[in-house]
């Protein structure tokens, strides 16, 4: 087994035992992928047992050590010979379950990943409980100005893969592969920060698959059917759109933590009372 601190053997059983919520996210559940070219990425939720939340219960990881159980992750890639350093390519699958307390921090900060599984279509879902499907249900209420920032946040990272300010290795990697002048997945990428956080900030929520025309666009950028001066005027008009939305759009200004609070004390205690 591949020495990676989420990938035990235990954290996998906890895992397993306690999904209430797992779905496809990525460019598979975007609408952006490209035939043969990208692995399927999964992500989840679960509910840890009672000793592991009230108590001081730990994991064993692969290596040996004990810590506390936050995820649990599975990349098809790591069993190829290079393990940890094998990168997903065609037709692997990475899986995320976040422990629920991990998910709701993360949820209720905005973080645009963690966020997908509220509003993926049914087709997309993979396993999901009452709990889960009340989180999906519920999902209006993560929507606020503060994870329109987080996507801004997002875009302008991907921004800067592009022009080269963060992580230029990657860029280059990306640009060797392709004819156009820039970096084509980390530009769809970015494109989709911008169209998706404009449109949780004015409705409350986002579409996926991406919508069209929006999605027959950022799918030519991925084929590198754009320039880099192309996307980074669109990318200018996400961002100043963004940054007015942010502003004045008609939501809280952060996530109802009281809502995500409560859910998070129903469901684990019934999710014990049934294990006991």
């Amino acid at each position: 087994m591949t020495n990676h601190p989420h990938a035990g053997e235990e954290a996998r059983r906890i895992a397993e035992a306690g999904t209430v919520l797992r779905t496809q996210v990525g460019s598979g559940v975007h609408g952006t992928a490209l035939a043969g070219q990208d692995d399927r990425d999964e992500m989840g939720v679960c509910l840890e047992p009672e000793g592991f939340v009230t108590g001081l219960a730990r994991v064993r990881t692969p290596g040996g050590r004990l810590v506390p159980f936050e995820q649990y992750e599975f990349h098809t890639a790591w069993e190829r010979p290079l393990g940890l350093r094998e990168r997903s390519g065609p037709g692997d699958l990475d899986v995320v379950v976040y422990g629920a307390r991990k998910w709701a921090r993360l949820a209720l900060a905005g973080n645009p990943t963690v966020l997908l599984p509220l509003w993926v279509p049914d087709a997309e879902v993979v396993a999901v409980t009452d709990a889960g499907g009340e989180l999906r249900r519920e999902a209006g209420r993560f929507a606020s100005r503060a994870a329109g920032r987080r996507f801004l946040g997002y875009l302008r990272a991907q921004r800067q893969v592009l022009t080269g300010q963060r992580r230029p290795g990657a860029a280059r990697r990306a640009r060797s592969a392709s004819p156009t002048d820039h970096a084509p997945k980390p530009a769809a990428h970015a494109l989709r920060l911008g169209l998706q956080g404009l449109e949780l900030l004015r409705t409350g929520r986002v579409t996926l698959p991406v919508p069209e025309p929006e999605l027959s666009e950022l799918r030519a950028v991925r084929r590198g059917e754009r320039t880099l001066a192309q996307v980074l005027a669109r990318l200018d008009e996400f961002e100043a759109d963004l940054e007015r939305e942010c502003r004045t759009a008609d939501l809280p200004e952060g996530a109802d933590r009281a809502w995500v609070d409560g859910w998070l004390h129903r469901s684990y205690e019934r999710f014990w009372e049934h294990a006991a």
